[in-house]
């Protein structure tokens, strides 16, 4: 069932829901791991590395919501669902337990480095098939680099 149709052809839009689905799910669980860390984050930085983790996480939640919406307005349902996430996010495995300040920001670095790249290939795809999702994801892409560049300094 089709409540939306799209402006762009089949092929365009497969290759452009597909971009966006990937998108939705990193950004999804990019939220959850720095909340995650957010959450045991330990050590002499606690406070500072605890705010950048939130900051993290509403940037996170922010995009997911703008790449759900154009997945909608292109006729394409989003799933955000938890199972969805578990099973197509490029994030690797988030650490269990309490995390040091060094540890959570080295996590950070990694969980936002594989997002970015994959962004960054999403970014390439779109670039022919729709340039309207595709300035999305440069945009995002930006912020994320941004949140990259700020946690690596923070370890030095």
């Amino acid at each position: 069932m089709y409540v939306v149709k799209s402006p762009l052809s089949d092929a365009n839009l497969k290759t452009v829901s597909e971009a966006l689905q990937g998108a939705l799910v990193d950004l999804v669980d990019l939220a959850l791991v720095a909340k995650q860390i957010h959450w045991n984050v330990v050590g002499q930085r606690f406070r500072s590395v605890h705010l950048q983790l939130d900051e993290v996480v509403t940037l996170a939640r922010k995009h997911s919501d703008t790449v759900a919406e154009r997945a909608a307005a292109l006729g394409v349902s989003p799933d955000g669902r938890a199972a969805t996430v578990a099973v197509g996010s490029g994030i690797g495995v988030t650490p269990e337990g309490w995390v040091d300040d060094t540890a959570a920001v080295g996590t950070l670095v990694e969980a936002l480095g594989a997002v970015i790249a994959r962004m960054r290939e999403r970014v390439a795809a779109t670039a022919d098939p729709d340039p309207v999702s595709q300035d999305i994801l440069i945009g995002i892409t930006a912020d994320l680099e941004k949140q990259h560049w700020m946690f690596q300094a923070e370890n030095g």
